[in-house]
């Protein structure tokens, strides 16, 4: 059992109401005015509720670098709040495994922040969701891709899967390389932060609503253009997580506090 009951109380009813509160200005604003085919205002509607949720799960999100502004951008994946975070920086699709949609709730959310959703155990649909890149990039929009292909506890970055850059390389996209830290005043972030291994999402969601506060620190490098071989391209891009992972502890960037 938490060692604050009446803070994680709190706050899972919080959570609660700021999703029914999300669905509802979703429905008002995007599906009843006939805009649910605009993928830009599901991203915006994804943006501006981040950062309610933010709020709510008390995550502190600070930003090194420029967040891109086309293109594909890849990360190191931790966990279910990478999301969270990600979306408070800019508008962006993401792509997710396929099992979210079945989350309570969550799944709602994700739906309506038209998401991606892929069948990592099938291989052939990785052919189709580099389909659904091209009109997205067309469209001005940012994706997120999580190429490890799973979360981790966050020691290091797991490989990439190469198969996920082959519409980036043969379009030309450009790719820009992120990555994500957590930190806990209280805590092991590797075991309360991180989703991954065997975990359960209930009780590791529950312990989450406990922490009083969770840092959370975004890094952005520099954008990898003209690279038109994939499995080249995950190589570089999987260099550039790497070397941005580890200077996340002892950046002297000024980072930006996100409003």
């Amino acid at each position: 059992m938490s060692r604050h009951p009446i803070r994680v109380l709190w706050r899972f009813f919080l959570f609660l109401g700021v999703c029914g509160c999300a669905l509802l200005d979703f429905v008002l604003r995007v599906w009843l005015t006939g805009r649910a085919g605009e993928i830009r205002k599901r991203t915006e509607w994804s943006r501006r509720w981040g950062r309610a949720f933010a709020s709510v799960l008390q995550v502190e999100i600070m930003v090194e670098g420029r967040a891109p502004s086309a293109g594909i951008l890849v990360s190191n994946h931790l966990s279910y709040l990478d999301i969270v975070v990600f979306a408070t920086t800019r508008p962006m699709v993401f792509v997710s495994k396929a099992d979210v949609q079945s989350w309570p709730m969550i799944g709602w959310l994700t739906r309506c922040a038209g998401s991606l959703f892929l069948k990592r155990e099938v291989k052939a649909d990785v052919v189709r969701i580099g389909q659904q890149f091209a009109p997205l990039i067309a469209a001005g929009e940012v994706i997120a891709v999580f190429p490890e292909g799973t979360s981790s506890g966050g020691d290091a970055v797991l490989p990439f899967k190469a198969s996920l850059f082959a519409p980036v390389a043969a379009h030309g996209w450009t790719l820009t390389p992120a990555a994500i830290r957590y930190q806990l005043d209280e805590g092991d972030v590797s075991q309360e932060v991180a989703y991954w291994a065997d975990m359960s999402f209930a009780p590791h969601f529950m312990n989450l609503l406990s922490k009083r506060r969770i840092r959370a620190t975004v890094r952005f490098g520099e954008p990898i253009e003209g690279v038109t071989d994939r499995k080249q391209l995950a190589r570089e891009a999987h260099d550039q997580v790497t070397a941005l992972h580890a200077e996340l502890t002892g950046s002297g960037a000024d980072p930006i506090r996100v409003q």
